[in-house]
């Protein structure tokens, strides 16, 4: 599938997909989106001392990013992706100039660089797993604070925003855990609702009108 770089409106850069007409991160600002949607809307509402931290769909490396740089407390982070990005793709990305985080550019190279399926200790404070995973044989249990759940959209893979996958993320999470996505379509809301999650819409990042946020209740049930 053909794969271009395109330029988003805050200034930093995207993976487009122009056969879908779809990219890695919202044309209307991909820094803009992450900050609004995971950690305004996700990471900044977890109160534990420890946050561990699933990305459904660690692509660019962006939200992993910008989740060391925000965070204030140790960050135990999980990414996981089926196609990963590629080396050159990376390289073209332009985070660091935008976030103006140039002391920080040997972090960004490392997340990339480190083997996937291990465990890496990034900093003293942040490690990163990647693990090369379709989301349908993620199979973990009571592990998760929160879930960056950030897969290409419902319009062109709608089977990773169904049921089925909602159910293992509720799983995942433990109690009160949160799980944060920039969709708000209804049907997500509606799969969300039936495997237990409590559902908020939230404003939307800029170019959304909504968002929506899921929560698992202590004494949800499945």
């Amino acid at each position: 599938m053909k794969r271009e770089i395109l330029i988003t409106s805050d200034g930093s850069t995207t993976i487009h997909l122009p056969d879908w007409d779809e990219q890695y991160h919202s044309k209307n600002g991909s820094i803009n989106e992450t900050y609004h949607v995971f950690i305004e809307s996700g990471l900044k509402l977890v109160s534990t001392e420890e946050v561990s931290i699933l990305e459904i769909g660690f692509g660019t490396g962006l939200n992993a990013f910008i989740t060391y740089l925000e965070a204030k407390k140790p960050i135990n982070y999980v990414g996981v992706e089926a196609y990963p990005v590629t080396a050159e793709e990376i390289e073209k990305m332009n985070f660091i100039s935008v976030l103006d985080a140039k002391e920080e550019n040997a972090i960004f190279d490392k997340m990339h660089e480190v083997s996937w399926e291990e465990k890496h200790q990034i900093t003293d404070n942040f490690s990163l797993t990647k693990r090369k995973q379709f989301f349908e044989d993620i199979t973990d249990e009571d592990t998760f604070n929160l879930i960056y759940f950030d897969a290409f959209g419902a319009r062109v893979q709608p089977q990773l925003w169904t049921e089925e996958i909602f159910a293992k993320m509720f799983t995942s999470l433990k109690e009160n855990g949160i799980l944060v996505t920039y969709s708000a379509k209804g049907s997500v809301r509606r799969a969300m609702q039936a495997v237990g999650f409590t559902v908020e819409r939230l404003p939307g990042p800029p170019g959304k009108r909504e968002m929506l946020r899921a929560v698992k209740k202590v004494g949800s049930i499945q």
